[in-house]
């Protein structure tokens, strides 16, 4: 006749083994430790160390986090302003026609107060106009569509402005879209 142990049993000697288990776990560890001579100091000052090193990191995010934050405030209004602009640019053209037909002259002084007040908020706001006009061509700030020769302006050089760029503080809202000069075309040429 067989016995099968009942469940209590089962679980006991279970039990019994993961005691004898961590029992000699312990055992090995206190002989690793036993074998080592730990200076009491060095502890210590491996722990200042670590305590410094996890300072000067969480110093460290603390300055990037806080610089992300000043960032993210000042550039805010980005896509505000990006959508601002094409406004902006309407209302030049519509000027611009009006001038050049001669008509409607209040209509004509309106849209420029509109503009003035328009372009006004955007300064408010440290959103500048890019200056590029007679400007060394930059990359950075400027959008060449067309490259053609000019008497009046050196080699690489913005000779006329297509659509006016803008930036906000030290970033660029909309580059220039500009025509660079090619220099002067030489009775060779």
């Amino acid at each position: 006749m067989v016995v099968n142990p009942t469940e209590d049993e089962a679980d006991e000697e279970a039990s019994q083994d993961d005691a004898a288990r961590f029992a000699a776990q312990v055992d090995a560890a206190c002989a690793d430790d036993e074998g080592a001579t730990t200076d009491p100091n060095s502890e210590l000052e491996a722990e200042k160390d670590r305590v410094l090193r996890l300072q000067a990191e969480l110093q460290n995010v603390r300055t990037r986090l806080s610089r992300e934050l000043a960032d993210e405030r000042r550039y805010a209004p980005l896509s505000l302003l990006r959508d601002l602009l094409p406004v902006v640019d309407n209302i030049d053209r519509a000027i611009e026609a009006a001038e050049q037909q001669g008509e409607a002259e209040s209509l004509l002084e309106g849209f420029k107060l509109v503009r003035q007040q328009l372009v006004a908020i955007l300064e408010q706001h440290q959103c500048q106009a890019i200056d590029a006009l007679g400007q060394p061509f930059d990359p950075q700030v400027h959008e060449a569509i067309l490259k053609q020769p000019s008497e009046e302006h050196p080699a690489d050089h913005v000779s006329l402005v297509v659509q006016q760029g803008y930036q906000l503080h030290d970033r660029v809202v909309r580059p220039s879209q500009v025509i660079v000069s090619a220099g002067s075309v030489g009775p060779e040429e």
